[in-house]
């Protein structure tokens, strides 16, 4: 039997996704059909995995060779190490021969499996930290180090790294010179060649990357006269290149439409022009129109990056824009074109390169190496290509594609999309811009969209300009501050008088510090060091004060500013500083006081508490009977098309005896399918789920002729049956209220800076401003506040600038904020994040506000949300408020349609507080700073 533990281990340690642990255990159990050796009966070894995996006819290979279908970015490296590793743990093999089909793939995955390196595949495996694989390649295999005996580690696995030139035919810089490649020559330390050692070992393994490269007729024969015991094939499109024929050893199909609904890659968009007729135009200019709009959508989406980058403290990716043109002559006009000065300006001249080979063949490897370069640099914007895009070009930073005098059926190849597809953060952020592979196709959109209607493989449509669509102006980023930064910040350049009668100012000037009106006078600095100091207290000496107070106003005491002052003056000596000998200490107390007093004044105090559920089952299903069973009447099917793939629903020839071997039980089948829910845990619902399926196939024994229609049921109706059952166990679910766990520490909270894109030009707008369509309202951040904590600020409705309008009038508002991401550390029952939408500080009070559209006061994920925010609320006063002296919190659920010119704070609030009943509060679990717990 397939050693389970070592399977749950690997998918543990090595962090596997879905696929790569369904892989990984498919693996598994044809291991326990065949045990790979020298010798073997390849026809016998067929006819076993057949049976299991009736989709397989024939290995295609002298030896037993399986190939698992994965999308590009959902990681077939990985995989490969995973099986190296189970192979290894299981002590089937410690020689494994890893190929690549051309030198820029080889390099990767040298790296790949090179011990140390950022990307390494076995990493978190103890067994090979202690005893690391000996790495075997093209660079160092004629050193003798892959011949047992010439390591210190006999035991230690042997993976060779070889591209299949290496091993097919001798490769010289100017060309192939058709002689035999070195590794076929003989050597003295083995007694023969190196290829024929590896031949002779009884347990080489072999692992084809890209796999349909290696079925032309030399680089096959060459792989055969390795003679392994075992073939695994990984590659994301299962036919052979040149005849396109699919492959018949597929044992895992895990496609693009897959990967791209579970996630793991980019999702494809298909852009076009608003209001845009492409046959209204000549054909060259339908290309300069394309390229025009694929830069809006590359500095719309630079932006963007930009954006999240800050507000989430990632690395920033440099997106670029690959287009794609039909030949060299074709590329060379474009890329005249594309730095001429009438194209924007001349702007991106000498930020284009061109990449091809010519008009036929495949691309270089050095080709390649200048993609994956330009990934890093940041250097260039657009990429010229020609001719169709291959393996070894999975950059994560391609955003935007151009593909010209192209068809439906070319902008759709997995070869087109899959190029740009790999995340640059390795998981979806959420964030629409940075989650998005989007294609230009004025010309093609409607054949795309119908076309990708049945592929499944673009579900998005981008509008490039026209209401709601990309912004043609241009966007840039702009980050919302509190007023100390304005403070702080150097003073503008004095302005530049020229000739008489003319006066020239710098643009500069034109940036006003936000809401210093309602603060006092700006502080005069003597000197540059008495401005680095105060900025060194603000934004280096008083964020560390965060959990040694217990509120805010205990800054403002002599005590804390004589010690923050100490601080700063260790942090400014440390940093090399202009200090502080011309700073004497009681003027650097004064700067301090300054700082900490104008922050006091100008910040709403918000406690650290993080809010969690810490119940892992919040929910179970009642015992029941099935109802309706009459009405379940399905029948067998013919017996040449029976069975549905569990997870892919893909159908299968199969017959009935083949069949037979798959489960000993009919119920099986259908808790299968069942488990797929994600409400359904087997372990927690296991006697339920075998009563319920013994049920159905008790009433389909009851109407069918004999077990093998009952079998023949199962399999093809085990979806419409497994339906059919949970409906019912949904109506007998039961939820159990969330219980939450919080932990409070004393102190507060730093503002966060929050980071927006505006339209350059007119991007940030008076808050007063009416936007003349509301659903524009996103693309504009808003200024002019007294009462904000911060500013710009940007809204996500109009209902919500309009509360921040109510507010800035209200005589009892003493401030308000929009917090960005992560500054509340609050989750909701399902242990989703939430981010309040406004927090308000009056003369009596603190209110967090959150206005929702009328239709969305009753979804569950908004109530959800709801419940936690109130409790936390109810934490933050008892806990925290009450013990240090500080206004209660509360919590609002707020319909946009109350917020008019008539409404008043306190209407509002008195209205639509939501309070936190005696059977919540029982459910929390308060662990205090010193790890105490009681339960209120």
């Amino acid at each position: 039997m397939a050693d389970q533990r070592i399977i749950a281990s690997l998918r543990a340690r090595l962090s596997l996704r879905t696929p790569q642990d369904i892989a990984l255990r498919e693996l598994a159990d044809i291991l326990d059909l065949i045990e790979p050796q020298k010798g073997q009966d390849v026809d016998a070894a067929l006819a076993a995995v057949s049976a299991a995996y009736p989709q397989v006819s024939a290995f295609e290979r002298a030896f037993p060779s399986l190939c698992f279908s994965l999308a590009t970015g959902v990681g077939k490296t990985r995989l490969m190490g995973a099986f190296i590793a189970y192979l290894a743990a299981t002590g089937r093999s410690k020689h494994f021969f890893v190929l690549a089909p051309n030198v820029t793939i080889y390099e990767k995955l040298l790296a790949d499996f090179t011990p140390g390196t950022s990307k390494y595949v076995l990493k978190g495996l103890s067994e090979f930290a202690s005893r690391p694989p000996i790495i075997i390649s093209s660079d160092n295999w004629e050193t003798g180090i892959g011949v047992r005996g010439g390591d210190l580690f006999d035991d230690a696995i042997h993976i060779n790294i070889f591209n299949v030139d290496k091993i097919n035919r001798d490769v010289k810089a100017e060309g192939r010179t058709g002689r035999a490649p070195k590794i076929k020559s003989i050597r003295e330390y083995v007694g023969g060649s190196y290829f024929d050692y590896l031949a002779g070992l009884d347990d080489l393994v072999i692992l084809m990357d890209e796999a349909h490269r290696y079925r032309a007729t030399a680089g096959a024969k060459a792989i055969e006269d390795l003679k392994p015991i075992l073939g695994l094939e990984l590659t994301a499109t299962p036919k052979a290149v040149g005849t396109n024929a699919p492959f018949k050893n597929v044992i895992y199909d895990y496609d693009l439409a897959a990967a791209m609904e579970a996630g793991y890659v980019k999702e494809p968009a298909v852009a076009t022009r608003a209001n845009f007729d492409p046959k209204s135009v000549s054909e060259e200019e339908l290309e300069a129109i394309k390229l025009e709009d694929g830069v809006h959508h590359h500095e719309h989406v630079r932006v963007q990056l930009q954006v999240y980058a800050a507000q989430n403290s990632k690395p920033l990716v440099h997106p670029f824009m690959l287009v794609v043109a039909t030949d060299t002559e074709h590329a060379r006009r474009l890329q005249a074109f594309i730095e001429g000065e009438d194209f924007f300006g001349g702007r991106y001249k000498g930020r284009v390169v061109q990449i091809h080979s010519g008009l036929k063949g495949d691309e270089s490897d050095a080709n390649a190496q200048a993609l994956l370069s330009i990934e890093k640099s940041g250097k260039t914007d657009i990429v010229i290509h020609v001719n169709k895009l291959k393996e070894g070009w999975d950059v994560t930073n391609l955003y935007t594609i151009v593909p010209l005098r192209a068809s439906a059926s070319d902008i759709l190849t997995e070869q087109t999309l899959g190029r740009g597809l790999r995340l640059p953060y390795g998981k979806r952020t959420g964030v629409d811009a940075v989650d998005t592979l989007t294609v230009i196709a004025h010309d093609r959109f409607a054949q795309v969209i119908d076309a990708a209607r049945t592929s499944g493989l673009i579900r998005k449509q981008v509008v490039i300009g026209g209401e709601g669509g990309i912004p043609t102006t241009g966007s840039r980023m702009v980050t919302s501050t509190q007023s100390l930064d304005a403070w702080l910040a150097p003073p503008p350049p004095p302005p530049v008088f020229g000739p008489p009668g003319e006066v020239t100012l710098d643009e500069s000037l034109e940036v006003k510090p936000y809401a210093l009106a309602q603060t006092p006078s700006p502080f005069v600095f003597e000197s540059d060091a008495e401005r680095q100091f105060a900025n060194t207290v603000w934004k280096e000496a008083l964020p560390g004060y965060q959990s040694r107070v217990r509120s805010m106003a205990q800054l403002a005491q002599p005590a804390f500013i004589a010690k923050i002052a100490q601080d700063a003056t260790l942090l400014s000596q440390n940093e090399g500083g202009l200090l502080n000998v011309a700073i004497g200490a009681q003027r650097r107390e004064e700067l301090t006081a300054q700082v900490v007093n104008r922050f006091v004044e100008q910040m709403i105090e918000i406690p650290q508490l993080t809010l969690q559920p810490h119940e892992q089952v919040t929910f179970g299903f009642k015992p029941f009977a099935l109802a309706n069973l009459a009405s379940i009447n399905v029948q067998p099917m013919s017996k040449e098309v029976l069975v549905q793939q569990v997870r892919t629903d893909k159908r299968t020839t199969i017959s009935q005896q083949a069949v037979a071997a798959h489960e000993s039980r009919f119920e099986n089948y259908l808790i299968g399918r069942l488990i797929e829910y994600d409400e359904v845990d087997y372990d927690a619902h296991a006697e339920l789920l075998n009563s319920l399926c013994s049920q159905m196939v008790a009433h389909l024994q009851g109407y069918l002729d004999d077990d093998e229609q009952v079998r023949n049921v199962v399999i093809a109706h085990g979806k419409t049956l497994s339906d059919f059952i949970f409906e019912q166990m949904r109506a007998h679910m039961w939820k159990r209220e969330t219980a939450y766990e919080v932990r409070v520490s004393a102190g507060f909270t730093m503002l966060k800076p929050q980071h927006f894109d505006v339209p350059v030009d007119g991007g940030v707008l008076d808050f007063r401003t009416p936007i003349a369509r509301r659903s524009d309202i996103k693309r504009y951040a808003f200024e002019g506040f007294s009462k904000s904590c911060n500013q710009p600020v940007k809204f996500d409705s109009d209902a919500e600038r309009r509360l921040a309008v109510l507010l800035e009038g209200d005589d009892n508002v003493v401030r308000w904020m929009k917090p960005g991401p992560g500054q509340f550390r609050i989750e909701d029952a399902d242990g989703t994040p939430y981010n309040p939408d406004f927090v308000v500080e009056t003369k009596a009070a603190k209110i967090i506000i959150e206005p929702k559209r009328d239709e969305e006061l009753t979804d569950a994920g908004v109530l959800a949300k709801a419940r936690a925010a109130s409790v936390w609320c109810w934490i933050a006063t008892e806990h925290h408020a009450k013990k240090s002296d500080g206004k209660p919190w509360t919590y609002a659920l707020v319909p946009d349609t109350a917020i008019n010119a008539s409404a008043t704070l306190g209407g509002l609030v008195a209205t639509y507080t939501r309070q936190v009943d005696m059977a919540e509060r029982m459910n929390v679990q308060i662990k205090g700073i010193s790890g105490e717990t009681a339960t209120l």
